[in-house]
Parts: C-alpha cells; structure tokens; sequence
C-alpha cells in the first residue's frame, strides 16, 4: 500500500510539471479503464490537449494513476470547480483531486452505505452533494467542505415510494426536489421503469412515476434525469436506456408535482441506448448521445414538449459524455459505455458545431488499449462556459 501510495504521488508530481498550460489550447480530463481484451489491467486520469487547431492535438499531457480495481466511472466537479470528484463502480470509495494545487493532490472518502457510485450533483451553496448508488439502492448526501457522508436517503420501511438502483441524479433547489432515475440491478437484471422525486430539504421519498407507455414491468431503464437551467416552469429532461425514449418531467406549482410526458422516440431515428443530456437553453438546444451505434443528435426545443430533430452526427459506438468548448464551436464526444459489447470503441470525436458535423478522432486512449469512461474540461475552459452544467 505505501508503494502504491509513493508511485502515486510520484506520478501525479512528476507529470503536473506541464503546468502551467500554454496558449492555443483546450485540456480535458478523461478516466480510462483497460479494454477487456487488454492483458494488462489498468486504470487513470488522462489529460488530453482535444483543441483541433492545437499544436498538441491529440497529445496526452498528464497521466495520472488510479487503482486498477477502481473501476472509475463518472467525473463531477463542485460549484466553485475546486475539486473533481471520481465516482467508482468497484469499491465504495470516492476519490477527489484538488484542482487549486499544482500538483494536483487526491484524497479518498469512504462511503460505505453506497455501493456502485454514480452521479452526484451539488447544492449552489456549495456545502452539500448527493451520490447516488445503484447496487445498494441509496442516495448518500454529504458534506461538501469536508466531504464526509451525513445521510443516507433509501426506501422507507413501508416500501413504497421506493428509491431502486438510482443512477441518474439532478436538483432543482427552486422547487426543493430531486429527481432520480431508477435504472438497473448493477448485474443488468430487474431494468427499472420510474423516476423517484425526492423532498430535497428533508430526504423523503415523495413518489414514483412511470416513465415508458409499455405495460409494466416495462424494463425502461431511465438513466439520466436533467434539469433544464432556469427553466419556467421547472423543467427536466429524463432518457430512457433501453426504452430508447426521451421523457420530460415539467413542475405543476398548483399541485407541487410533476407532470410527464414522452417527447423523443429514437427508434425512428434507428439510435439506441439515449445516454448523456446536455440542455443549452440559450440556443432552444438540446444535445443527446446515443451509444448505439453512436450519435450526437441536436434538438430545436423552443417548444420543450416538441423537441425537433436538427442534426444526428455520427461519432463512434459508445456515444456518451460530452465536453464542449467555452466559445461553443466544439464538442468532444467521448466513446464508450461501461465497456459493453459493440459500444465501447474507446476514441473522442471532435464535433464542430457551427459545421454541424464531426472533423477529427482522438485515438490516444484507443491505440493504448483502453476506453475512456468520462471527459470533462479542466476547470479554465468550464469556467465561464454556458455548457458546463
């Protein structure tokens, strides 16, 4: 272990000497994993310059080394983007790189009430995060300065409503609601098929509601649940995995709840697995990926409830997080989901935005043998950046 920890320290000392970062360039943080075809298992943070007109393009200026049984999912940063926070689907430990030190500096916190991390978002105050975990069923809420876990929210004694395999996490303080998507069994078995609102504030499980028109049980699997910033009404988007559907969820302040309805059917678009919801209301834009065979789909959704189809741009199989560059000329789509068969292709696709259509591939991770799991900006390309949700 006190190896481990030394190369660690090594590493990430070492490797952060690139600071400060040149001009005429756009850095992003990406966790990878070993393809299961790769002999040697392991896993890390790399830092790649994805700015297409960069000298650098392409070039990984950082890796950072995690461990390799992490199995590292998701990256989220605070309020304030001082700390990137890694979810993990292999141990109930969270992991959090300190983005004001140079070198970067990486502690961990336990929490042992979730197994299988997914998502997490923060209060605006930046006191407060949620972590949703779909193996044990929970949502663990923490404190965001010391990041110590002080509750856990789970389905009461009575068994209903019920909270079952949350993946999909968001909060609209307006309203004091959370909505979370009860996805899958962390196995693939027992799909789920409604969205859970939650009493922020308090952590009461207020209701469930179905999210698909197929008879129960409908094996939907909605995964992501977004809310769309200062929406009025309150408005949110929510995808369906397996459903291949999209549902919006719109605040009724006369009843204090939720109405919803499907707006997007991918079928007829033949696009499967709806992943990632960027929402861009400044531009009547919705951006959503699919892993299968791997889309990047820009929506009109001046009318929230009729969301039209502006352009699907192929990316790669295994569609899902996206970056986007702070003046909105780019986007960097990142392919692979959880390393599934036919959708983890392990490259970033470069979408110019005012084009409408993709320009490079970033083969970096691929021609290692690993699969990139999430991409985020680093924090003085989020700052400022109106996708950076």
């Amino acid at each position: 272990m006190k190896q481990r920890s030394l190369s660690l320290a090594l590493g990430i000392t070492l490797l952060s000497s690139f600071i400060p970062y040149a001009q005429g360039e756009i850095l992003a943080m990406l966790n990878y994993e070993s393809k299961p075809d790769n002999p040697v298992r392991k896993e890390g943070l790399a830092i790649i310059d994805v700015d297409p007109q960069s000298a650098n393009f392409g070039k990984m200026i950082m890796d950072i080394p995690l461990p390799h049984d992490l199995v590292a999912h998701h990256i989220f940063y605070n309020q304030d983007l001082s700390k990137a926070y890694i979810t993990a689907l292999g141990k109930s430990t969270l992991h959090i790189l300190d983005m004001k030190q140079s070198p970067y500096r990486m502690k961990t916190v336990g929490t042992p009430t979730c197994q299988v991390q997914e998502d997490m978002v923060f209060t605006k105050d930046n006191k407060t995060w949620y972590l949703s975990c779909m193996g044990s069923s929970t949502i663990v809420v923490g404190d965001a300065t010391t990041d110590k876990p002080i509750k856990t929210i789970q389905t009461p004694p009575s068994g209903k409503p019920y909270l079952r395999y949350p993946h999909g996490l968001d909060l609209n303080e307006k309203i004091d609601r959370i909505l979370a998507t009860n996805t899958i069994r962390p196995d693939g078995q027992e799909p789920g098929e409604v969205v859970t609102v939650i009493e922020a504030s308090t952590g009461k499980i207020l209701s469930n509601h179905k999210v698909s028109h197929k008879p129960s049980p409908a094996g939907a699997a909605p995964v992501e649940a977004i809310f769309v910033p200062n929406s009025n009404p309150p408005l949110a988007y929510i995808n369906n995995w397996l459903d291949g559907t999209t549902w919006s969820a719109v605040w009724n302040e006369s009843k204090k709840a939720f109405d919803f309805q499907q707006v997007i059917d991918f079928a007829p678009l033949k696009q499967a697995v709806p992943l990632e919801i960027y929402p861009n209301p400044k531009q009547n834009q919705l951006f959503i990926t699919t892993a299968n065979p791997g889309y990047f789909n820009i929506f009109d959704v001046k009318d929230p409830q009729k969301p039209k189809l502006i352009k699907a741009i192929a990316a790669a199989p295994g569609s899902h997080h996206v970056g986007f560059s702070p003046d909105g000329h780019y986007a960097f789509v990142q392919n692979s989901f959880i390393n599934l068969p036919e959708m983890r292709d392990g490259s970033i696709t470069v979408i110019d935005l005012k084009e409408g259509k993709a320009i490079k591939q970033i083969n970096t991770l691929k021609n290692q043998g690993f699969n990139p799991n999430c991409i985020v900006l680093l924090p003085q390309w989020m700052k400022d950046n109106p996708m950076s949700h």
